[in-house]
């Protein structure tokens, strides 16, 4: 048999990195598994103000998306946290163990903590999925040089929307926010900070029903769900092509383990307050749970449980 490790954690964003600094700092035998960068989403994230200590006394940020990652991994790292890039497939129960199997190899583990985040919710639309990358994007500090001077479009009305379309507005010459219901959705102290852009509009009861370009996104077609007049925006003459950046939500990526621990209706995996599924040792922590709050101080609160439980799970286990 492979080796047996105490802790296998899947998904190397905030909840699992918290997951392997506790589980390791317990001497627990811990190993991640992330199949790509670490971090999720938050490493894409430009500031981040609302996570405790990240703010000096002075009122100025200090810390970034990716710094704190950074540093996340640095101490996992140090407390003997083993990490490897690997896809799981599937996980198998064999006489109380856990077969994690990935793309390239097999784990084999007492417990597995579930970490492995959400990805960005799509529009489902014509000309979405193959002008993404060429004007549509999910992530506005990844590409928002991209629209230096030019126009951009988010899709959303969040807290979260709102958000990305103000760091926009600091390259593009226009943002217009595209907002479904009649107003935005509850984003607070953030109305008072969108009056301070003067290139930020809304248009509300407004969704896009098609995007189309050759190679790049040129036109779109939108509709006013509320009086049902369609209409079509077209690229400015001279520049082209515009953006279109997309915050309505997230999916959890649990597709994975759907065949393994008990789903809700939106494909979320159900756990009790200290983060155990429905499955003796599986544990799920992040975005991948029924939450109200989905940031970076509920990830490492819900990964640090998720790591303290398996450690109590793995000392019944061996007595």
């Amino acid at each position: 048999m492979n080796q047996v490790y105490d802790v296998v954690i899947i998904g190397a964003g905030p909840a699992g990195l918290a997951a392997g600094l506790y589980a390791g700092r317990s001497k627990l035998k811990t190993l991640i598994i992330e199949k790509g960068q670490p971090g999720g989403q938050i490493a894409t994230t430009h500031e981040v103000a609302n996570y405790p200590g990240s703010i000096h006394f002075d009122g100025k940020t200090e810390t970034s998306g990716p710094e704190l990652i950074k540093r996340m991994v640095e101490q996992a790292d140090e407390f003997n946290c083993e990490r490897v890039r690997d896809n799981v497939q599937d996980i198998v129960v064999e006489d109380g163990l856990k077969v994690i199997k990935c793309k390239n190899n097999e784990y084999t583990a007492k417990t597995v903590i579930l970490a492995p985040g959400a990805q960005p919710k799509k529009l489902r639309i014509p000309g979405e999925a193959p002008l993404t990358g060429k004007g549509v994007s999910y992530c506005a500090t990844c590409d928002a040089d991209f629209f230096e001077d030019l126009e951009v479009f988010v899709v959303g009305g969040s807290y979260s929307a709102v958000e990305e379309a103000m760091y926009l507005a600091k390259f593009a010459r226009k943002v217009t926010m595209v907002v479904m219901l009649e107003d935005y959705d509850n984003i607070g102290m953030a109305v008072d900070k969108l009056k301070e852009f003067d290139n930020i509009e809304a248009m509300f009861n407004t969704q896009i029903t098609a995007i189309e370009g050759d190679g790049m996104v040129e036109r779109m077609k939108l509709i006013n769900n509320k009086t049902n007049e369609e209409w079509v925006y077209e690229a400015d003459e001279d520049e082209g092509m515009f953006g279109i950046f997309i915050f309505i939500g997230f999916d959890p990526n649990t597709e994975p383990f759907k065949n393994i621990v008990e789903l809700d209706e939106w494909g979320y995996i159900k756990t009790d307050e200290n983060m155990m599924t429905n499955v003796p040792g599986v544990y799920a922590a992040g975005d991948v749970r029924p939450k109200l709050l989905r940031q970076v101080v509920t990830a490492v609160s819900d990964g640090a449980i998720a790591a303290t439980a398996a450690l109590k799970f793995i000392e019944e286990m061996d007595h």
